[in-house]
């Protein structure tokens, strides 16, 4: 499937609605700091997620998080944006696991984060997550390793 560069306005308003929609249904009994998120898939669908906490702090689910496990369990592994919408000002941008998460998947995956009022910041998931942990770095380790116990 050929990759497609540019989002349009309309993906980015339909993503942007569906997080919104999301964050309206998190489960945030704590912190109350609901979050909703929106991946835009390769092949068009727009799949939501919000945060699910737990009393066990730890073993919380952020939005961006289920967003990517809901669709990798719809089969889809190829993200090309990703908004994420919370109630602050300026917008929250993902915590560090979740940007490892959507790095995995997309290393240059752009990213918006909005809140209801309408604010909006733009940056990539490599711009906040520079120098990040990839399977490159796996990769070389193992071939290091079958390397180093060739005779």
């Amino acid at each position: 499937m050929k990759k497609r560069e540019s989002i349009s306005d309309e993906e980015w308003q339909e993503l942007t609605e569906a997080a919104l929609e999301a964050a309206k249904k998190a489960y945030a009994p704590y912190s109350k700091f609901q979050v909703g998120a929106a991946l835009l898939t390769e092949a068009g669908t727009i799949v939501p997620g919000c945060n699910v906490e737990n009393a066990s702090y730890g073993l919380t689910l952020c939005a961006e998080r289920t967003a990517v496990a809901s669709a990798v369990v719809q089969g889809n592994q190829e993200f090309r944006a990703c908004v994420v919408v919370t109630h602050t000002s300026p917008p929250s941008s993902p915590c560090g696991m979740c940007r490892q998460v959507l790095h995995e998947f997309a290393p240059h995956l752009p990213v918006r984060m909005v809140n209801p009022q309408g604010e909006m910041l733009q940056t990539r998931i490599d711009t906040l997550l520079p120098q990040s942990f990839d399977k490159k770095q796996l990769f070389n380790a193992l071939k290091a390793d079958e390397e180093s116990q060739q005779p």
